[in-house]
Order: C-alpha cells, then sequence, then structure tokens
C-alpha cells in the first residue's frame, strides 16, 4: 500500500487542480458573458450630446449624437473586413454646431475609392465613442505621407487631424454617403474564448483522474502476481 500512497496523492492534487482550473474558467465565461451584455446594451442606448468631460474608461462605447459639419481633412487606416474584403477606413474631421472639433469614423471603402471624393458638410452623426487598442510589437509604422495608417490611436490620431482626442464610431448619419460602409461597433469582435478553456481543463482533469487509477490498479494486479 505504501507504493500507492504517493501516486494516489498526485493523482488527487493534479485532478483537483485541473478542475479548479476549470472552475475558474466558468467564474470568468459568466463575468464575460454578463460584460458583453452590458456593452450590447450600452451600445444600443439612446444617443446624447457627446460631454464635455470624457473618461476613455468609463464613457467607451457611449451612445453619442453630433451635429455638424464633415471637413475635407480625414485619415486612412488598412483593413481587411469579412465580406467587404481590402479596403481602408475613413476617419474625417468634424466640426460640431458648438464649435468643437471631434473625429468621425465614417466606415469602410474599397481600395479603388481610398481617394474618391466624399461628403464634405452639414450632417447629424450618431455613433459610439471608443478609445481602441490596436498597436502591438507587429504594427507596422504609419506612412502618415502617404496617408495609410495602420493603428487607430485615438491621440495620435486627434494631433494629425487637429482635434480633441474623441473618435465617434459611425452608426447612423443623415447624409448617407454610398461610397462609405459604416462599420458600427458589436461585441461581436471581443473574444470570448473561455468555453473553450472550461472544456479543456474539465477534460484534463477526467483524463488525470483516470489515468490515476488506471495507474493505481494496474499497480496492485502487478503486486498480486
Amino acid at each position: 500500500m505504501k507504493r500507492l500512497i504517493l501516486p494516489l496523492v498526485f493523482g488527487i492534487i493534479g485532478t483537483a487542480i485541473l478542475a479548479s482550473l476549470g472552475n475558474w474558467q466558468v467564474r470568468r465565461m459568466a463575468e464575460k458573458e454578463a460584460y458583453l451584455a452590458d456593452i450590447d446594451a450600452r451600445l444600443g442606448d439612446v444617443a446624447v450630446t457627446i460631454p464635455e468631460t470624457l473618461d476613455p474608461v468609463a464613457d467607451r462605447f457611449l451612445a453619442a449624437r453630433a451635429e455638424g459639419r464633415f471637413t475635407p481633412d480625414e485619415l486612412h487606416f488598412l483593413v481587411s473586413t469579412k465580406g467587404l474584403g481590402a479596403g481602408y477606413r475613413i476617419v474625417s474631421a468634424f466640426e460640431t454646431e458648438t464649435g468643437r472639433r471631434i473625429m468621425v469614423d465614417r466606415g469602410f471603402v474599397g481600395t479603388p475609392n481610398k481617394d474618391a471624393s466624399r461628403y464634405i458638410g452639414p450632417a447629424t452623426v450618431t455613433g459610439n465613442l471608443h478609445w481602441p487598442d490596436e498597436r502591438d510589437s507587429y504594427t507596422p509604422e504609419n506612412d502618415v505621407a502617404g496617408n495609410i495608417w495602420f493603428a487607430r490611436d485615438v491621440p495620435v490620431m486627434a494631433e494629425a487631424l487637429q482635434t480633441e482626442p474623441i473618435l465617434l464610431i459611425v452608426r447612423e448619419m443623415s447624409e448617407n454617403d454610398p461610397i462609405v460602409t459604416p462599420l458600427p461597433l458589436d461585441s461581436s469582435g471581443i473574444p470570448n474564448d473561455h468555453l473553450e478553456y472550461v472544456v479543456t481543463w474539465y477534460g484534463l482533469a477526467i483524463v488525470w483522474g483516470t489515468m490515476t487509477l488506471y495507474y493505481l490498479r494496474r499497480q496492485r494486479k502487478t503486486k498480486k502476481a
């Protein structure tokens, strides 16, 4: 029996650790689902006038509305979207009726329309505020001279367009531009892989426990023989 104590303890501890990791992922999955539900609810809220003071964390996804006019100043962000292919996001400077200058992400244009003329003038824009986090160590440096950008970094964009560090992602616009396809925010782009982790950890716990029992059984049979 002494020979079996150490493998038994090792098996119990290993199974318990793996099962606890599965339990933790179940809790994380519930938290993520609640977080995504909150985002979806916030995205669909009644739009408000953009507050004077904003917090990039607390006001992320805030439904907002702006009245004013588009200016010719814009940035082009290289993207590839499902169903639309390769092209560019168009981020334009927008002057509000109250004298503020913000940025509006108007949406997607195909590569041939990168430099095509777009609507400039009065408009009412409804959408959601966003402070994207898209730059990592693999992101190329922006080609400012060629107006080809690779990551939406609100402070850098605001400096380039001489606006406040405010980015409004279009959901609806009073003056629709047929060349530009809006890309409104939704929660589908936020990963939720916790179910896969739950299955993985619980599966490993079952395998660990089964292999422990199998080993102990083999050892007992060997001893009897």
